[in-house]
């Protein structure tokens, strides 16, 4: 953390500097290009140096954190040797970089101040006096010969003719002896046009050496008009107003014109502006230069490094491999005579040992793999369920079975949790040291009835159980059944007889009794109707019996539903009836009259038990029964809610036979419709309203008859 702080404060103070650095160069820069100066060469050479020395530190610091960051994702480690190897270059490179620029700058900046210092600009500017002193010299020295020349010419013309043989002798000599390279003698026409007389050496057109304005000063009575070019000093002077002619002269020289060295000492500062903006670029290259060799080097070092220090982590991933599970990994590369080759083919070697190790755990594991699924399989074949808990009482393992028993739809095995907490009742019978006994369930809203044998040892208890709430059930129905066909053979066969023999004493004594005529017709009307009760409760008795099995065809649900809502909604106008049920529900395959005969039981119970608390409640109570049918691609759900007085406190024993809660019922109606659920593959379950009365759900397989080939497949 010291060493990491360090650097940080190396970092920000590296930064800080350069930006100082920066600012006060570019305040000196600034400066001195005011006073039109150059910077002095220790001030140039300081600002270069104090600004690259910071900058440098910056990209050998960057260089260390991309050192740092490229080891932390190749190999998590700290990369120490990526730090030093990126450390060492960049110092091998960035000092004999900073010395080169310091000899640079000081040679650069030594030249440039011989060159431009100001005596060399004295030098010039004593060159330009010069030759400005020269020049106005030769101006008034060709102003004496032209005004001279001019007079000589008048002479000679006053004595003899332009076209004399002898002028052009006396012209030449004219020229000669006054030092003059060119020379024309001009006669001005009445249209104002100059016309050459005489001309000796003029190279250029007459127009362009006499302009109409030079003409036009000589008119105005200038005796002399001179001008100059950068090679030559031209005059044009009158040699004789009144007659139009002109005398042009001119004296050819690189030194004449005044404005030579003029332009020299512009130029020399315009190159002297410049000799500042190439300082600048001279020592930006410079800066840039040094900046570019430093980087170039961190980038060397990394890239050396990563070539070095790739087979170490390439074996550092080997090894992670390995330590992964991965034992048949092969390090590839280098496998000379140095020691990086030496260790990979000592790694090789470890790794082909431990992969052949691994194959024969791996064979072994199989076998127990193997051994493991087959009591797996046993376990999960058994209809029993079975359960496996440790010396604290947690379970272990828990087989599909036992899950299908204690748990609800789509929970997950709670492995790891004590098995007093998951059922409390066989974690007691287990405890108590019993080989066997019968255990109490809850699960859900059912009563679940548990023949349950406990297996301790050392090391835990394997617990295992069968639900024989069905078959209890299923004892219970064949004993009513047996009953029920004793009774209503026993009671079917005297009804006849009684009930001729009462109609016919009716008919032969009903006439001849004038006595208590009235009570003898009302007693022998009492015994008609019972016998009659006596006839209907067995036929429910051979009902419940002698069900006949189904006769499953393809009808709609919603059809035959509709129809059992129909009929009592007839029968009980003063309750609410509504229907709702899917739109795609389709058709099921079942027997039409007993599905009929379960809504119509299921029906009237629900109209009895809300016609009950109609009776208890005030007028203004209203009952309401609903009915919803939803479909699946295995079942049909028909629910029925109502808002009755609700299920009975021991209601897992409504659906046995001969139990009921109204005076005049037998408790045969909730059993034959449980009997037809279950013949139609499904199954009836009671659960209480929300937030009053009663709901029966009951599920009907969509194909009752496929779900038997599937049984009688599996046999």
């Amino acid at each position: 953390m010291r060493r990491a702080n360090l650097f940080s404060i190396l970092e920000v103070a590296s930064v800080l500097a350069f930006v100082g650095m920066t600012a006060l160069t570019w305040s000196q820069i600034t400066e001195r290009s005011v006073e039109g100066k150059l910077l002095p060469s220790e001030l140039a050479a300081s600002l270069l140096l104090g600004t690259l020395v910071p900058a440098m530190a910056i990209l050998v610091l960057l260089g260390r954190r991309l050192a740092l960051q490229r080891a932390q994702v190749q190999v998590g480690r700290s990369g120490k040797l990526h730090v030093r190897l990126v450390f060492l270059f960049s110092l091998i490179a960035a000092v004999p970089t900073l010395l080169v620029v310091i000899f640079a700058s000081f040679l650069f900046q030594s030249g440039y101040e011989f060159w431009f210092s100001d005596k060399s600009r004295g030098l010039l500017e004593n060159a330009n006096k010069l030759a400005v002193s020269y020049y106005d010299q030769t101006k008034r020295d060709m102003e004496y010969e032209s005004l001279a020349m001019a007079g000589d010419v008048l002479d000679y013309l006053d004595r003899e003719s332009i076209n004399s043989p002898t002028f052009p002798e006396f012209y030449k000599n004219q020229l000669v002896l006054r030092k003059i390279n060119e020379s024309t003698i001009l006669h001005k026409s009445d249209d104002g046009t100059l016309h050459a007389a005489a001309i000796a050496h003029q190279a250029d057109p007459l127009s362009a050496k006499v302009s109409a304005e030079v003409v036009r000063q000589l008119d105005r009575g200038d005796a002399i008009v001179v001008s100059s070019t950068e090679n030559s000093i031209q005059a044009v002077t009158p040699i004789d107003r009144r007659a139009g002619i002109y005398l042009y002269t001119a004296r050819r020289s690189d030194l004449l014109s005044g404005g030579y060295a003029q332009n020299i000492v512009r130029a020399y500062d315009e190159v002297k502006q410049k000799t500042r903006i190439q300082q600048l670029r001279f020592n930006v290259y410079l800066f840039v230069a040094s900046l570019a060799l430093v980087g170039l080097a961190v980038w060397f070092a990394l890239r050396f490094a990563d070539r070095q220090v790739k087979p170490l982590y390439d074996l550092v991933d080997a090894a992670r491999e390995v330590g992964a599970g991965n034992f048949s990994m092969r390090v590839e590369g280098r496998f000379g005579a140095d020691e990086v080759g030496l260790l990979n083919r000592a790694f090789n070697r470890m790794t082909q040992q431990l992969e052949r190790q691994n194959q024969d755990l791996v064979v072994a594991n199989q076998q127990l793999d193997q051994r493991r699924a087959f009591m797996e399989a046993v376990l999960e074949s058994v209809t029993a369920g079975v359960i496996s808990t440790d010396s604290k009482g947690e379970i272990r393992l828990m087989n599909g079975s036992a899950q299908k028993l204690l748990l609800e739809r789509g929970a997950k095995a709670p492995i790891g949790m004590a098995l007093n907490q998951l059922a409390p009742q066989i974690a007691a019978l287990a405890e108590s040291g019993e080989e066997g006994g019968i255990a109490q369930y809850a699960k859900g809203s059912d009563l679940l009835t548990l023949a349950v044998r406990s297996t301790a040892s050392a090391t835990g208890s394997v617990v295992t159980f069968e639900d024989i709430t069905r078959q209890l059930l299923d004892q219970r129905q064949a004993a009513w059944s047996d009953v029920a066909r004793r009774i209503a053979h026993e009671i079917k066969n005297p009804l006849t007889p009684i009930q001729l023999a009462t109609e016919r004493l009716k008919r032969r004594y009903a006439k001849q009794l004038t006595a208590d005529s009235g009570l003898f017709e009302e007693l022998t009307g009492t015994i008609i109707r019972q016998v009659g009760e006596l006839r209907r409760m067995v036929d429910e008795f051979s009902s419940f019996a002698r069900l006949p099995k189904p006769l499953f065809r393809g009808e709609d649900p919603v059809d035959l539903a509709r129809q059992a809502l129909f009929l009592q909604e007839v029968a009980h106008p003063d309750i609410n009836y509504a229907f709702t049920a899917d739109a795609d529900l389709g058709i099921m395959a079942c027997d039409r009259h007993q599905f009929g005969q379960a809504m119509t039981n299921v029906l009237k119970n629900a109209a009895e038990a809300v016609e009950a608390r109609a009776k208890l409640e005030s007028d203004h109570f209203r009952g309401r029964i609903q009915v919803n049918l939803r479909g699946s691609p295995e079942e049909v759900e028909v629910t029925i809610s109502d808002n009755g007085t609700g299920l009975p406190q021991d209601r897992e024993r409504i659906i046995e036979p001969y139990v009921t809660t109204r005076e005049k019922g037998t408790g045969l109606g909730l059993a034959i419709v449980n009997k037809i659920v279950e013949e139609h593959g499904g199954e009836m379950i009671f659960t209480p309203g929300d937030p009053d009365g009663t709901v029966v759900t009951m599920r009907f397989a969509r194909d009752p008859l496929d779900g038997q080939r599937g049984s009688e497949a599996a046999a």
